[in-house]
Formats: structure tokens, C-alpha cells, sequence
């Protein structure tokens, strides 16, 4: 029998990380809860975590910015468990995900997705429930999610960390994320294609959906300019192409780098704070 870990990061989203773990701990009732939830703390001073009925590991990896990556592999490395479930810390897991992704991963050796819900402001209210948060969210039409079992997807682009699951076997021979991807940007995109060079895919699960809060970002995610083309470029250099290209384009349209991208981004200056506050996603917007 496999034993499960969840891992999560967080950063000043303490509120978030609340009903993350909330959601955990209802799956208790229905014999769901994972050998242990482990949580990275990149920030601060956190909130001091809750008492469950399943072990809460807390890991100290203060930073002054959002090294993704590096806090993702030392989540790994204080995980335990066989199969690892990495839920983003917005995500509200719906009974059934966690287990649901580990028994995939369990029978797959692949990178394992699971469906996301996207929610509006204001969605999550105390005592929330699921039914609620099912008809709030909204899936996002780039991935096409099968009604049950696994499928597999040709585009290790498709990848994503907010919810997926990976044998931790698998996970180390991959050598995890790789930690020169410093910030927000193309570290899961690389490691779903280094998985696909040595032939572990990319599986999205029908599985119970996770629910992702809402919180502040920016549509292109200007916030995160300096960071985006930093790892882009460290992408093209291994993989050949060019990642996020539908950022990169939004970037180019407001002239912050040149139209083309051969044989580099040439960088013509930052975003604005004006620029970014345009950029913001309104609240009723779900992404």
C-alpha cells in the first residue's frame, strides 16, 4: 500500500492556506487524509498552522522572492510518502483529489493533472461547501479533462503544478524541478518536457476537481516581467523554444521587449506601475 504526501507552498497567503488545509482535513471523515500534508513557508513569520487529525510538517525557506522550484524540491525532500501530490496553495482540494491523483500516479508513472476550478472573489465564505464552489467555478478551456480514468496528452505544455501527482521514485530520477528557474515562470513547463525526453507523460486524471481562490494577478502577468524573461530565455537555451509565448507577445504589444524573438528577446524596458495596475484582473474575472 502506497502512502501519500501533500506538498504546498506558501507565501503571505495564510488565509489560503487555511482552507487548503481545511479541505484536507474533511476528506478525513471519508478515509481520505494523506500521511501527511507538508508546507513550505517561503515568507515570514507565518500564521502558526492548525491541529488535524493527519501530520502537518512545516518547512522554514524564507526568500525574498518566488523560488518556486527550490521550495517545491525541499518540500520533496521532507515528504515521506510514496506518491507525492503538489496542490498550489489558492487550491481547495474537493474530496476525491487527493486520492483520486494518487492512485493514478500509483498506476501511471506519468506527471499526473488534475481538474481545476477556477473561482471569483468572494466565493469562499466560512463554512463553505462544495456544491457551492462547484457551481461558482469555472474550467479553464485550454485542457480537456476525461469523465474518469486518465488520458494521455502528446503537449507536455499542457502541464501544470497547480494539482497534479508523481511518484517520488520518479520525481528524484527526474531530479525534480530544476532550481535555475529562479521566480515565477517555466519551471513546471521544464520539467513536464525533461519527463517527456525520458518518457514519463503528461496524464490528466478525471478526478474531482480542486477549487483555486481567487487573489490579486495581473493579465499578462507584468508583476512577474523580470522573472518571465529571465526563465524564458533559460528554456529556449535547453529546450530549443520559446515558452509562454502568448506573454511574451502581450509583452512585445506593449513594447516592453521587440516584436521578434530570433535570435533573443531583446528587453527594451519594465513594465510601469500604471501598466501594471491596467493589468489587473477584475474580481469577478475567475482568470
Amino acid at each position: 500500500m502506497s502512502t501519500t504526501s501533500v506538498v504546498t507552498l506558501n507565501k503571505g497567503r495564510d488565509a489560503h492556506l487555511a482552507r487548503l488545509i481545511e479541505g484536507l482535513a474533511r476528506g478525513v471523515a471519508l478515509g481520505e487524509a494523506p500521511a501527511e500534508c507538508v508546507v513550505v513557508q517561503m515568507g515570514p513569520a507565518p500564521e502558526p498552522l492548525p491541529t488535524t487529525r493527519f501530520p502537518l510538517r512545516q518547512v522554514d525557506f524564507p526568500s525574498a522572492g518566488l523560488p518556486l522550484a527550490a521550495a517545491r524540491n525541499a518540500g520533496r525532500a521532507a515528504a515521506s510518502g510514496d506518491i507525492l501530490v503538489f496542490l498550489d496553495v489558492d487550491c481547495i482540494p474537493s474530496a476525491g483529489l487527493v486520492p483520486t491523483l494518487a492512485a493514478a500516479a500509483a498506476a501511471h508513472d506519468g506527471l499526473v493533472c488534475g481538474p481545476i476550478r477556477y473561482l471569483p472573489a468572494g466565493a469562499v465564505k466560512d463554512g463553505w461547501r462544495e456544491a457551492d464552489l462547484l457551481r461558482a467555478g469555472i474550467l479553464h478551456p485550454a485542457r480537456d479533462f476525461p469523465q474518469s480514468g486518465v488520458k494521455e496528452t502528446r503537449n507536455p505544455g499542457l502541464f501544470w503544478s497547480l494539482a497534479f501527482a508523481v511518484r517520488a521514485k520518479t520525481y528524484d530520477r527526474l531530479g525534480g524541478f530544476d532550481e535555475e528557474y529562479d521566480g515565477y515562470g517555466a519551471e513546471d513547463t521544464d520539467l513536464a518536457f525533461r519527463a517527456a525526453e525520458i518518457g514519463v507523460p503528461v496524464l490528466l486524471a478525471g478526478a474531482p476537481p480542486a477549487f483555486h481562490q481567487h487573489h490579486l494577478s495581473c493579465d499578462p502577468p507584468l508583476q512577474h516581467f523580470a522573472d518571465i524573461v529571465r526563465n524564458a530565455r533559460r528554456f529556449r537555451a535547453r529546450h530549443g523554444l520559446w515558452p509562454m509565448d502568448g506573454w511574451l507577445d502581450a509583452f512585445a504589444r506593449l513594447g516592453l521587449i521587440g516584436e521578434s524573438r530570433e535570435p533573443d528577446i531583446t528587453l527594451l524596458r519594465g513594465p510601469s506601475p500604471d501598466e501594471i495596475a491596467a493589468a489587473r484582473v477584475p474580481p469577478e474575472r475567475p482568470f
